[in-house]
Protein backbone atom coordinates (compact mmCIF):
# COMPACT_ATOMS: atom_id res chain seq x y z
CA UNK A 1 0.00 0.00 0.00
CA UNK A 2 1.18 3.15 -1.05
CA UNK A 3 1.18 6.28 0.69
CA UNK A 4 -0.42 9.52 -0.61
CA UNK A 5 2.72 11.26 -1.44
CA UNK A 6 3.71 8.36 -3.30
CA UNK A 7 0.80 7.86 -5.18
CA UNK A 8 0.75 11.90 -6.30
CA UNK A 9 4.74 11.08 -7.34
CA UNK A 10 3.68 8.35 -9.37
CA UNK A 11 0.50 8.69 -10.54
CA UNK A 12 -0.59 12.33 -10.20
CA UNK A 13 2.44 14.17 -11.32
CA UNK A 14 2.94 12.25 -15.16
CA UNK A 15 -1.18 12.76 -15.21
CA UNK A 16 -1.24 16.53 -15.61
CA UNK A 17 2.08 16.94 -17.47
CA UNK A 18 0.52 14.27 -20.04
CA UNK A 19 -3.39 15.57 -19.02
CA UNK A 20 -2.11 19.12 -19.99
CA UNK A 21 -0.66 18.91 -22.92
CA UNK A 22 -3.09 16.22 -24.42
CA UNK A 23 -5.54 19.12 -23.44
CA UNK A 24 -4.06 22.00 -24.71
CA UNK A 25 -2.85 20.64 -28.14
CA UNK A 26 -6.68 20.05 -29.35
CA UNK A 27 -8.21 23.27 -28.00
CA UNK A 28 -5.05 24.82 -30.59
CA UNK A 29 -6.64 22.04 -33.64
CA UNK A 30 -10.19 23.77 -32.94
CA UNK A 31 -8.00 27.31 -34.36
CA UNK A 32 -6.68 25.32 -37.09
CA UNK A 33 -9.60 25.70 -39.82
CA UNK A 34 -9.84 29.61 -38.61
CA UNK A 35 -6.32 29.99 -39.26
CA UNK A 36 -6.35 28.02 -42.57
CA UNK A 37 -9.63 30.13 -44.04
CA UNK A 38 -7.16 33.24 -42.72
CA UNK A 39 -4.00 32.26 -44.63
CA UNK A 40 -5.68 30.82 -47.67
CA UNK A 41 -8.30 33.42 -48.15
CA UNK A 42 -7.73 36.14 -45.79
CA UNK A 43 -11.48 35.26 -44.02
CA UNK A 44 -11.26 36.71 -40.32
CA UNK A 45 -14.32 37.63 -38.38
CA UNK A 46 -13.53 41.13 -36.03
CA UNK A 47 -12.64 40.57 -33.11
CA UNK A 48 -16.21 42.34 -31.61
CA UNK A 49 -18.38 39.75 -33.83
CA UNK A 50 -15.86 37.20 -32.54
CA UNK A 51 -16.64 38.26 -28.78
CA UNK A 52 -20.30 38.88 -29.08
CA UNK A 53 -20.39 35.12 -30.73
CA UNK A 54 -18.50 33.91 -27.44
CA UNK A 55 -21.13 35.68 -25.06
CA UNK A 56 -23.47 34.22 -26.60
CA UNK A 57 -22.35 31.14 -26.01
CA UNK A 58 -21.14 31.73 -22.33
CA UNK A 59 -24.20 33.45 -21.12
CA UNK A 60 -25.66 29.94 -22.05
CA UNK A 61 -23.15 27.52 -21.12
CA UNK A 62 -20.97 29.43 -19.08
CA UNK A 63 -22.06 28.20 -16.18
CA UNK A 64 -20.68 24.48 -16.64
CA UNK A 65 -17.32 25.70 -16.81
CA UNK A 66 -17.20 25.62 -13.37
CA UNK A 67 -19.79 23.29 -12.55
CA UNK A 68 -19.19 20.06 -14.72
CA UNK A 69 -15.65 20.30 -13.65
CA UNK A 70 -16.41 20.63 -9.61
CA UNK A 71 -19.18 18.15 -9.73
CA UNK A 72 -17.74 15.19 -12.09
CA UNK A 73 -14.12 15.44 -10.49
CA UNK A 74 -15.11 13.14 -7.13
CA UNK A 75 -16.50 10.54 -9.19
CA UNK A 76 -14.05 10.87 -12.37
CA UNK A 77 -11.01 11.53 -10.80
CA UNK A 78 -7.88 13.19 -12.11
CA UNK A 79 -7.09 10.84 -15.11
CA UNK A 80 -11.12 10.39 -16.11
CA UNK A 81 -11.45 13.99 -15.95
CA UNK A 82 -8.88 14.75 -18.42
CA UNK A 83 -9.98 12.29 -20.73
CA UNK A 84 -13.73 12.79 -20.16
CA UNK A 85 -13.13 16.76 -20.74
CA UNK A 86 -11.01 15.24 -24.33
CA UNK A 87 -13.49 12.75 -25.74
CA UNK A 88 -16.66 14.26 -24.26
CA UNK A 89 -20.40 12.50 -23.69
CA UNK A 90 -19.24 12.98 -20.08
CA UNK A 91 -22.62 12.93 -18.13
CA UNK A 92 -24.27 10.43 -20.19
CA UNK A 93 -21.82 7.90 -20.52
CA UNK A 94 -18.15 8.87 -19.35
CA UNK A 95 -19.79 9.43 -15.30
CA UNK A 96 -21.60 6.30 -15.72
CA UNK A 97 -18.55 3.44 -16.97
CA UNK A 98 -16.82 5.52 -14.08
CA UNK A 99 -19.34 5.44 -11.07
CA UNK A 100 -20.59 1.56 -12.33
CA UNK A 101 -16.45 0.62 -11.93
CA UNK A 102 -15.75 1.51 -9.15
CA UNK A 103 -19.35 -0.19 -7.93
CA UNK A 104 -18.21 -3.52 -9.48
CA UNK A 105 -15.12 -3.40 -7.66
CA UNK A 106 -15.78 -2.10 -5.01
CA UNK A 107 -13.58 0.25 -4.10
CA UNK A 108 -13.54 3.42 -1.70
CA UNK A 109 -14.62 6.89 -3.33
CA UNK A 110 -12.48 9.18 -3.79
CA UNK A 111 -9.43 6.72 -2.57
CA UNK A 112 -6.56 5.74 -5.34
CA UNK A 113 -7.60 2.34 -6.01
CA UNK A 114 -10.86 4.22 -7.31
CA UNK A 115 -8.71 6.76 -9.20
CA UNK A 116 -7.33 3.67 -10.90
CA UNK A 117 -10.58 1.93 -11.60
CA UNK A 118 -12.01 5.20 -13.09
CA UNK A 119 -9.53 5.66 -15.34
CA UNK A 120 -9.69 1.70 -16.47
CA UNK A 121 -13.60 2.28 -16.65
CA UNK A 122 -13.44 5.77 -18.33
CA UNK A 123 -11.05 4.73 -20.90
CA UNK A 124 -12.69 1.13 -21.68
CA UNK A 125 -15.78 3.34 -22.71
CA UNK A 126 -13.80 5.53 -24.95
CA UNK A 127 -12.61 2.28 -27.03
CA UNK A 128 -15.99 0.88 -26.50
CA UNK A 129 -17.40 4.47 -27.48
CA UNK A 130 -15.20 4.70 -30.45
CA UNK A 131 -16.86 1.20 -32.34
CA UNK A 132 -20.28 1.67 -31.17
CA UNK A 133 -20.69 5.06 -32.74
CA UNK A 134 -18.90 3.87 -36.15
CA UNK A 135 -21.18 1.13 -35.59
CA UNK A 136 -24.42 3.81 -35.05
CA UNK A 137 -23.63 6.15 -37.44
CA UNK A 138 -23.50 3.14 -40.27
CA UNK A 139 -26.24 1.34 -39.54
CA UNK A 140 -28.27 3.45 -36.23
CA UNK A 141 -30.59 5.72 -38.72
CA UNK A 142 -31.64 1.64 -40.68
CA UNK A 143 -32.35 0.07 -37.59
CA UNK A 144 -34.33 3.09 -35.94
CA UNK A 145 -36.46 2.88 -39.51
CA UNK A 146 -37.39 -0.94 -38.15
CA UNK A 147 -38.17 0.13 -35.10
CA UNK A 148 -41.98 0.67 -34.16
CA UNK A 149 -42.63 4.94 -33.99
CA UNK A 150 -43.46 4.61 -30.38
CA UNK A 151 -40.09 3.01 -29.69
CA UNK A 152 -37.60 5.39 -31.93
CA UNK A 153 -39.52 8.49 -30.40
CA UNK A 154 -38.30 6.74 -27.08
CA UNK A 155 -34.66 6.22 -28.15
CA UNK A 156 -34.50 9.62 -29.20
CA UNK A 157 -36.56 11.23 -26.31
CA UNK A 158 -35.57 9.19 -23.38
CA UNK A 159 -32.28 7.42 -23.63
CA UNK A 160 -29.94 10.28 -21.57
CA UNK A 161 -32.68 10.87 -19.39
CA UNK A 162 -32.64 7.18 -18.68
CA UNK A 163 -29.05 7.06 -18.07
CA UNK A 164 -28.88 10.31 -15.59
CA UNK A 165 -31.88 8.26 -13.44
CA UNK A 166 -30.00 5.38 -13.46
CA UNK A 167 -26.63 7.37 -12.18
CA UNK A 168 -28.84 9.18 -9.30
CA UNK A 169 -30.40 5.81 -8.38
CA UNK A 170 -27.14 4.29 -8.17
CA UNK A 171 -26.29 6.69 -5.80
CA UNK A 172 -29.26 7.64 -3.88
CA UNK A 173 -28.68 3.98 -2.51
CA UNK A 174 -25.02 4.80 -0.94
CA UNK A 175 -26.42 8.24 0.30
CA UNK A 176 -29.81 8.83 0.38
CA UNK A 177 -29.70 11.54 2.43
CA UNK A 178 -27.84 13.99 -0.05
CA UNK A 179 -30.00 12.19 -3.07
CA UNK A 180 -32.95 13.92 -0.93
CA UNK A 181 -31.20 17.33 -1.15
CA UNK A 182 -29.99 16.59 -4.42
CA UNK A 183 -33.45 16.49 -5.92
CA UNK A 184 -35.27 18.44 -3.50
CA UNK A 185 -33.39 21.85 -4.73
CA UNK A 186 -34.25 21.88 -8.34
CA UNK A 187 -37.67 21.07 -7.05
CA UNK A 188 -38.05 23.78 -5.07
CA UNK A 189 -36.67 25.89 -7.26
CA UNK A 190 -38.83 25.05 -9.98
CA UNK A 191 -42.33 25.71 -7.65
CA UNK A 192 -40.85 28.81 -5.36
CA UNK A 193 -39.41 30.92 -8.61
CA UNK A 194 -42.60 31.44 -9.98
CA UNK A 195 -44.61 32.03 -6.99
CA UNK A 196 -42.37 34.57 -5.29
CA UNK A 197 -41.83 36.63 -8.88
CA UNK A 198 -38.70 35.33 -9.67
CA UNK A 199 -38.99 33.24 -12.41
CA UNK A 200 -35.05 33.37 -13.30
CA UNK A 201 -34.34 30.84 -10.59
CA UNK A 202 -35.99 28.15 -13.13
CA UNK A 203 -33.31 28.78 -15.44
CA UNK A 204 -31.34 25.82 -16.03
CA UNK A 205 -28.18 27.11 -15.02
CA UNK A 206 -29.47 28.44 -12.05
CA UNK A 207 -30.89 24.93 -10.94
CA UNK A 208 -28.01 22.90 -11.77
CA UNK A 209 -25.59 25.50 -9.80
CA UNK A 210 -27.64 25.54 -6.82
CA UNK A 211 -28.10 21.91 -7.11
CA UNK A 212 -24.58 21.05 -7.31
CA UNK A 213 -22.88 23.54 -4.65
CA UNK A 214 -25.93 23.35 -2.81
CA UNK A 215 -25.05 19.51 -2.17
CA UNK A 216 -22.19 19.82 -1.65
CA UNK A 217 -22.62 22.10 1.13
CA UNK A 218 -25.68 20.26 2.66
CA UNK A 219 -23.14 16.98 2.18
CA UNK A 220 -20.17 19.07 4.25
CA UNK A 221 -21.99 19.81 7.04
CA UNK A 222 -24.07 16.41 7.34
CA UNK A 223 -20.21 15.39 7.33
CA UNK A 224 -19.17 17.46 9.50
CA UNK A 225 -22.28 16.48 12.38
CA UNK A 226 -21.39 12.75 11.61
CA UNK A 227 -24.78 12.10 10.08
CA UNK A 228 -23.11 11.00 6.74
CA UNK A 229 -20.24 8.49 5.79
Amino acid sequence: MVSKAEFDNIWKKPVIKIGVVTVLIPTFMCFLPNLFLYIKFGVFPPVSVALKAWGMIAAIFGAFYIVEPISYYPVLGLTGTYISFLSGNIGNLRLPCSAVAQEVVGVEAGSSEAEIVSTLGVAGSVITNLFFTTLAAVAGAALLAIFPEPIAIAFKQYTVAAIFGAVFGQFTLKFPKLAFVGIAIPMLLRIVGPAIGMPFLTQTWVVIVASVFGTILVGRILYKKGLLH
